[in-house]
Order: C-alpha cells, then structure tokens, then sequence
C-alpha cells in the first residue's frame, strides 16, 4: 500500500482547505485511515481518524471545524478544514491505521493570522 497525500498550502485564518489522501494496493475499504500533524519543534499528533464502517474520532481542538471522510469507491480518505487557525500549522500526515501500519508524505499546511 501507498499513500498520496495532497492539498495543503497557504490560507488565512478563518479559511479551508480540504486535503485528500490516495490509497494504492490493498483493500482499502477494510482498513482504519487517519490523519495526523506534526508542527515545529512538535511530537506528530493525533487529528482524525475513520474507521472501515464510518466511525469517527477527532482531536478536542479541531471537533467542529475538522470532518474526515472516506470514498471507498476511489481509495481515497479526505480531511475537510473549516475555520482554520494558526495553530493549525503544521505538516499534515495520513496513515493507515490497521497493521501494518502505513504514512504516507506530508503535505505543508499553513495558516497566517
């Protein structure tokens, strides 16, 4: 399995952006995806994940503005960013969750206040 994640970038504070993460190999309807960020000078943390029935789960300070969601059909798993803040900044992983474990590359985001 390889993940392709894309859609970072540039925004102000209070914008969207909405990455996606392509899946290729495997089964992906079975596995549990997630994503996760790693800022500057951060340990890599936790932000959303999504399980093969449509369970979700969420970091207290992204709940309401972040939704995960996953399109079976297309292999792919997305993390839509509402109302972003500067805090928010940071590289921005997906993972498949189910063993083994699989990451793939980041993609940058940055929020500006």
């Amino acid at each position: 399995v390889q993940l392709q994640a894309s859609g970072g970038g540039l925004v102000q504070a209070g914008g969207s952006l909405r990455l996606s993460c392509a899946a290729s190999g495997g089964t992906f309807s079975i596995y549990v995806m997630g994503w996760f960020r790693q800022a500057p000078g951060k340990e890599r943390e936790f932000v959303a994940t999504i399980t093969p029935s449509g369970t979700t789960y969420y970091l207290d300070s992204v709940k309401g503005r972040f939704t995960i969601s996953r399109d079976n059909a297309k292999n792919t798993v997305n993390l839509q960013m509402n109302n972003l803040k500067p805090e928010d900044t940071a590289v921005y992983y997906c993972a498949r969750l189910s063993s083994p474990e699989v990451w793939g590359q980041g993609t940058q985001v940055t929020v500006s206040s």
